[in-house]
């Protein structure tokens, strides 16, 4: 049976030069399919349990990278709300006096 891990798979098209799974989407689709691989009936245990591992790292790392796009996500709404003022000021030095 062949060896089943992120070592042995080809890597796909568009993956960086650094190595399988650098992106958030490659890392996304195989925790997708180790979670597939736990749910068969016919896996090893060890096998299952190799996966499981594999998922939590890569959930975790998942989890992270969630977190620094929120944080980059707060910055760019908190900046583009700050010049959206575009009321006209009002200048006390034109109004009429009555």
């Amino acid at each position: 049976m062949a060896k089943t891990g992120s070592r042995t798979a080809p890597k796909p098209a568009g993956a960086a030069a650094g190595g399988p799974m650098k992106n958030f989407e490659e890392r996304l689709e195989r925790l997708e399919t180790l979670g597939e691989q736990i749910r068969r009936s016919d896996i090893p245990l060890d096998e299952a349990l190799r996966a499981f591992e594999e998922g939590i790292k890569l959930a975790r790392a998942l989890e992270k990278d969630l977190e620094k796009i929120d944080g980059r996500i707060e910055i760019l709404m908190s900046s583009a709300e700050a010049p959206a003022d575009d009321s006209p000021p009002e200048l006390e030095l034109f109004a009429a006096e009555d």
